[in-house]
């Protein structure tokens, strides 16, 4: 397959952050595959899982007549002797890493070939984001292109072993080679290909050993003229360095994993060499497309409406077999890679307007890691998104893993969001959980969601249903606005898009291409139109659990009991102020809930609950100087990152409502979109059309809540701004005056919300840990802000929270930029402004505490 998209090889090329491992292959908690020690070269260590756990796979590089092997990836050369006298091991010199939202890049230059000119080889990994294609984010497969320039001939072999299909070295595995044959009726521009198939002797379905997956085949597809060998590993190493080709044999004694370790090879030889050399070298560039996927039906059992159920991978409803996905996957590496990086653009460009080079770096590092958490299931009539808390717990559904995780999926797709919250919903309004507040989640570990019926999940009453009223209303807005996918061009030419030839009917959801048909109505959600109509629909279907989690809150959320947050690892406190901003904020959301569902009368019962309690949050949670919220209400001389104030402000409750109302006219809702689209002001999709005035404060005391004053006043935002400033350490912002520790996610929510000054110091201290953390696993979203940057003590990897990152993105698109624009009056420092007195503002707290009697208990 001749590639003639070689400028993937440049996408990343801007790349401005070093961090410490790298994602290859990531597309959901099984095929998940890192470069650790990323600022090292790729042989020095195996590519690993997420848990850090080896993955065999590995490449070498051979140019011919120059008797050298060139280690790429992995350890092959641990194979091989030292001393030969047919080949000697030479490391190439490595060129580094650069990478972006979909792809990451591994770049190297071979030296010692007989016309001196180094042979240039990439190893270019791709796993697509495609938001506009649900069906290509479902396919459990990504790509490896091997792209090589220059005048000599080189050979890559690469191969893998079971550790792909089982995290129990001791298992055994079986494996076969699959050459299809092309129908001679298709109409498909089809390449011939080959694919190695590997799994357990025995799979052992929705099981894990060590977070592995124990059932699945694993396919390995390669072009059909690559050479091909199946054996043990040292010896198929040893026979390509010595004879630079395989045999097209295979080795049919299935054993276990590591029992003469089985690989599974293939050998791609690319003729760089012209055919006369009397005029020098003259560089040619040849490239092959590899891929890899994880097949698994089932993928998880969740206990439905109809009651527990095996569910299929979303793809089954496209593809009638493994072959025909695999196959049609391997054929769209041009339209899945143009999207990739139609994407990957987007992203680029909007984070850099709202932030920083650094900051592009960051969202693009985090993108694949939070859909490396997911499973895409369903049907076209009903897709869900199922996610694995990865590596805290392994919880399934996690309602406090998904929340700071979404304001990826906003910025990304917000119908991806309603995916995630449907098996919640469905499973909550089935009646199977018995609390009348918002379960945690739907299941004590991934892939098996059997729900809690007896009611004991982790108990975060006020934090879920805090979390569901927020999430909830923010999809809302998302609908009333018609808020898109992100790209930059809707779609790709049809002269670039990959037809789809199958024998299921696919073609109530998606269009003869894989995109998603944007008029298509869904059975259950309706999530697939927009516009304020769609918003109350999906509203209506769950109105009675908003209702009952919002009575939850009216109870228990202005002064909470002793509980948990979601930073349960901080441990159980009572009258916590962030927590109790969130439960007011759920109310406040379900007052619009309520507005959108056309239950005026509640909603104006809600608004006014709000409004009252948020006045008296800020007399129990701030500080008596008013220069910082309080970590619990009787903590005095404590601090907190209130990083749930990002809610009031993306959901539009810090717009003054005159300036959100539908009263004005078309023309000047374009002229605001236009001015959205400049740059300095992110990206934006979709109009106001025909939606009712969003967000705003309201005292309570008009009926109409149609009033300038915001939900919480600028004073709060200005007073955490300053003080973020004014306690932020080497390498971010602590969570809390507990701790040095810190979490990436909730310091992205508390930057989103502050002056402009704030925030970028806060992303230069990010940046700068990203750059020098000591950790040596998949980003993590909780680390110490002095020191190394490294774990403190707990050790949180790979995890979908970095979705949090997203925040300022997120922010950018709500309420059709307005929710930015109320938060520019913090941009302006005035002269002469000093800074926070952080030691003298909490002694003088704790001092005013004990001469008036204030003490703990006194709420």
């Amino acid at each position: 397959m001749k590639f003639d998209f070689l400028v993937l090889a440049a996408v990343a090329s801007a790349s401005t952050l070093t961090p410490n491992v790298l994602p290859l292959f990531v597309r959901n908690p099984y095929l998940s595959t890192w470069l650790g020690s990323a600022r090292k070269a790729p042989w020095e260590d195996w590519p690993m899982f997420w848990t850090g756990s080896h993955l065999g796979f590995s490449g070498m590089a051979s140019i011919p007549d120059s008797g050298k092997i060139y280690p790429l990836i992995g350890r092959p050369h641990d194979s091989l002797r030292r001393g030969h006298k047919l080949y000697s091991i030479t490391f190439p010199e490595y060129l580094g890493p650069t990478f972006d939202a979909s792809t990451t890049n591994l770049t190297y230059l071979l030296h010692g070939s007989s016309l001196d000119e180094p042979v240039k080889i990439t190893l270019s990994f791709l796993s697509p984001i495609t938001p506009s294609s649900t069906l290509r984010q479902s396919i459990p497969a990504a790509y490896l292109t091997i792209i090589a320039e220059g005048c000599s001939n080189v050979t890559i072999y690469t191969d893998a072993n079971g550790e792909w299909v089982s995290g129990n070295r001791a298992n055994e595995i079986k494996w076969d080679l699959h050459e299809p044959k092309v129908p001679e009726e298709s109409s498909e521009k089809t390449t011939p290909i080959k694919t190695w198939k590997w799994s357990r002797q025995t799979e052992q379905h929705l099981t894990e050993f060590y977070d592995h997956a124990e059932w699945g085949t694993m396919h390995f597809t390669g072009p059909a003229d690559a050479q091909h060998e199946a054996g043990t590993s040292g010896l198929l190493r040893q026979h390509f360095a010595e004879k630079g080709y395989l045999r097209n044999q295979i080795d049919r004694d299935f054993r276990r994993i590591m029992q003469e370790e089985p690989v599974f090879a293939f050998a791609k030889t690319f003729k760089l060499a012209g055919e006369s050399k009397k005029k020098g070298c003259s560089k040619t560039e040849d490239s092959a497309v590899f891929t890899f996927a994880l097949i698994q039906d089932p993928v998880v059992q969740f206990a439905s409406a109809r009651g527990l159920t095996l569910m299929k991978p979303f793809w089954a409803s496209h593809f009638a077999s493994p072959d025909e996905l695999v196959r049609y996957h391997y054929n769209d590496f041009k339209t899945a890679s143009w999207l990739a990086r139609n994407y990957s653009d987007s992203l680029a460009r909007d984070a850099f307007e709202s932030g920083s080079e650094s900051y592009q770096d960051i969202a693009a590092l985090s993108a694949r890691q939070v859909l490396g958490a997911t499973q895409f299931s369903g049907t076209p009539d009903d897709p869900i998104i199922f996610l694995k808390e990865i590596s805290s717990n392994g919880n399934f559904q996690t309602v406090d893993v998904i929340f700071p995780a979404f304001p990826f999926f906003l910025y990304t797709n917000p119908k991806w969001l309603g995916y995630l919250l449907e098996p919640l919903l469905e499973h909550q309004l089935s009646g199977q959980y018995p609390n009348d507040y918002s379960m945690h989640d739907l299941g004590a570990h991934f892939p098996n969601a059997t729900g809690h019926s007896d009611g004991n999940d982790e108990y975060m009453p006020v934090e879920e249903c805090g979390n569901m009223l927020i999430m909830g209303l923010a999809l809302a807005n998302a609908f009333r606005y018609d808020t898109e996918p992100a790209f930059v061009q809707a779609a790709a030419p049809h002269a670039v898009a990959n037809t789809i030839s199958s024998a299921k009917d696919w073609s109530r959801s998606v269009d003869e291409y894989g995109f998603d048909l944007s008029g298509h109505r869904d059975r259950k959600t309706n999530l697939q139109t927009t516009g304020c109509k769609a918003a109350e629909k999906w509203l209506s279907r769950s109105y009675s659990l908003w209702k009952q989690w919002t009575g939850y809150l009216v109870r228990e959320s202005l002064i909470p009991h002793n509980q948990l947050c979601t930073d349960d690892f901080a441990g159980w406190l009572a009258n916590q102020t962030n927590l109790a901003l969130k439960g007011i904020i759920g109310i406040k959301a379900m007052s619009e809930i309520a507005d959108i569902v056309g239950h005026e009368d509640e909603a104006k019962h809600y608004r006014k609950i709000a409004a009252t309690y948020i006045d008296r949050w800020q007399e129990y949670g701030i500080s008596r100087d008013q220069t910082h919220a309080k970590l619990a209400y009787t903590w005095y001389g404590s601090w907190t990152t209130i990083y749930n104030l990002y809610a009031d402000s993306l959901l539009c409750f810090h717009v003054p409502s005159s300036s959100s109302s539908s009263s004005s006219s078309s023309s000047s809702m374009k002229e605001h979109q236009d001015e959205r689209r400049k740059p300095g002001f992110g990206r934006w999709f979709g109009t106001a059309g025909d939606q009712k005035p969003i967000g705003g404060g309201g005292d309570g005391d008009d009926d109409s809540g149609d009033t300038e004053k915001p939900f919480i006043p600028d004073k709060v935002y200005q007073m955490q701004s300053d003080w973020y400033s004014a306690v932020l350490q080497k390498y971010g912002l602590p969570l809390d005056s507990r701790h040095l520790y810190t979490k990436s996610d909730w310091e992205f929510f508390a930057a989103a919300v502050t002056g402009k000054k704030t925030r970028m110091e806060m992303l230069e201290a990010i940046s700068l840990w990203v750059n020098e953390t000591v950790t040596d696993r998949p980003l993590t979203d909780l680390y110490e802000t002095e020191g190394n940057g490294g774990y403190p003590g707990i050790y949180f990897m790979a995890r979908p929270v970095v979705g949090g990152h997203f925040a300022f993105l997120a922010l950018e698109r709500a309420c059709g930029g307005k929710a930015v624009e109320a938060l520019r009056f913090m941009d302006e420092e005035p002269a002469g402004k000093k800074a926070v007195d952080v030691d003298e503002a909490l002694k003088a707290d704790m001092l005013e505490a004990k001469q008036k009697g204030w003490w703990v208990g006194d709420l």
